[in-house]
């Protein structure tokens, strides 16, 4: 259940996007029962925020989350609500999770996927990739149902360390590092992907 204020007045179920193998909606499920042993596909999104000064926040899941309980991983992830954008889950989740405002948001891996598996429970994500900007001074507030830490790393040492296996972080976080190297090594110069590239349902 969630109290988000911006889901409207009073506890509202959260529920995720089910896909076809093309990622075209084809109904949607509780987010509370949706992650099992075998997930079915759905729509999902992850981001990097980057501070004024170029800095990634890099954060770890709360260690009693259902999936990934305290793994490393990029900003923050997360479920689009039926009818939102990817986008405007992005600065849904950010402000949620972890008091963050986002001034500036850019689609760089539109047609990110994958599969992954601890402990017996399945992530099973469409998930496009955006890089977001932060106001100068941001200073994240955690929820801890959310998240557990977070720290400031620069990107060029975040992504050396992912991609030379000295930093452990989610294996979509380090599939979209490896991708994400392949962009460029300043996130600033990043191309905008074309918003047609996104999954059927996140248009």
């Amino acid at each position: 259940m969630s109290t988000d204020p911006a889901a409207g007045p009073g506890p509202v179920e959260e529920r995720v996007v089910l896909l076809d193998a093309v990622g075209r909606a084809v109904g949607t499920a509780p987010k509370g029962g949706v992650h099992h042993a075998d997930t079915p596909l759905h729509l999902a999104f992850s981001a990097y925020l980057f501070s004024a000064t170029g800095e990634l926040l890099v954060t770890r899941r709360a260690l009693d989350k259902a999936t990934f309980p305290g793994v490393w991983t990029n900003s923050v992830c997360g479920h689009p609500a039926p009818g939102e954008a990817p986008a405007q889950a992005v600065v849904r989740r950010a402000r949620r999770e972890l008091g963050l405002e986002v001034t500036r948001l850019r689609l760089v891996l539109p047609r990110f996927a994958y599969r992954a598996e601890m402990d017996g429970v399945v992530e099973h994500e469409m998930c496009p990739v955006y890089a977001a900007w932060l106001a100068p001074g941001a200073s994240p507030r955690l929820d801890p149902t959310e998240v557990h830490e977070a720290v400031w790393v620069p990107w060029r040492e975040f992504a050396d360390e992912v991609l030379a296996g000295r930093r452990e972080v989610s294996v979509w976080c380090a599939e979209q590092v490896a991708q994400l190297a392949d962009l460029g090594p300043d996130p600033q110069a990043w191309p905008a992907a074309d918003q047609q590239e996104l999954p059927p349902a996140a248009r």
